[in-house]
């Protein structure tokens, strides 16, 4: 695999709004190392043009989204500065090709998570607070239709984030027993708890960080962490408004709008 040329690929796509074709339809045999190598390629591309790294996300941790996408085993991508959005203003559609929202449990670090061996107990120890969130996946892929290694090189389908105002210390709750109830335009549209993330979202995050250090990856203190979805990701449309309710952790909202309708 020619992972310069299929990061170029990827790159284009997202910046021309039109998806391809899976990366792994191709003659070329694309690998899990060859995926990674085209998603790093791409935010080091990224890095050089002056983007922040500000988190990263862990994708397809919970039953319900390797269900959805027929995938088995979870994923990460990074999130720069260009991709964090604030609950005060909507979110302009059109920066995206076809997208979805998901929500999450977001963990703040204070200190470095640097694998291998990291475990739960080092997580939480490692955390400052936790958050709700909301991410915005979309695809640079046609239809959603990717394997594993074409959402790997598509920086695990990550396209922004938000993060509710609320901090919680993480031993102040049972993350695995937070309770969320999803509300779509005020109407409520899912719910979900922890526990639907790999069991508690902090064995997520350990295994990011283990998963990372493969690539000489720190998690740094600071970063946050986009843990996974707790349900299943759904398309939105200018003019919805999701709010997340995650009990004792507090809510997170998010409004979408066209580019001449943003308020």
């Amino acid at each position: 695999m020619d992972i310069q040329k299929a990061a170029s690929r990827l790159a284009q796509a997202e910046q021309e709004k039109t998806p391809i074709p899976p990366l792994t339809s191709g003659a070329e045999a694309i690998s899990v190392e060859d995926a990674y190598g085209i998603q790093l390629l791409q935010i080091q591309k990224k890095l050089q043009q002056g983007a922040q790294v500000k988190g990263l996300k862990i994708g397809l941790t919970s039953k319900v989204m390797q269900d959805m996408f027929n995938v088995r085993t979870p994923d990460y991508g990074h999130v720069l500065d260009s991709m964090v959005y604030t609950e005060d203003k909507a979110v302009n559609m059109d920066a995206f090709i076809q997208p979805k929202v998901e929500f999450e449990i977001a963990f703040i670090l204070k200190e470095d998570l640097q694998g291998p061996g990291v475990t739960v107990e080092d997580v939480l120890a490692a955390t400052d607070y936790v958050v709700p969130a909301i991410e915005i996946i979309d695809s640079r892929i046609e239809n959603w239709q990717f394997k594993f290694e074409d959402t790997v090189a598509d920086n695990g389908s990550s396209a922004g984030a938000i993060l509710g105002t609320k901090r919680t210390s993480p031993g102040a709750v049972d993350l695995a027993e937070v309770e969320m109830t999803v509300y779509k335009n005020g109407e409520v549209f899912d719910s979900a708890k922890g526990e639907a993330v790999m069991g508690h979202p902090a064995k997520a995050v350990a295994w990011l960080a283990n998963a990372v250090a493969e690539y000489g990856i720190t998690i740094k203190s600071g970063y946050f962490v986009l843990a996974g979805a707790l349900s299943k990701a759904v398309p939105f449309e200018a003019d919805d408004v999701f709010t997340a309710d995650f009990s004792e952790l507090g809510e997170v909202a998010i409004s979408f709008a066209r580019e001449g309708e943003k308020v």
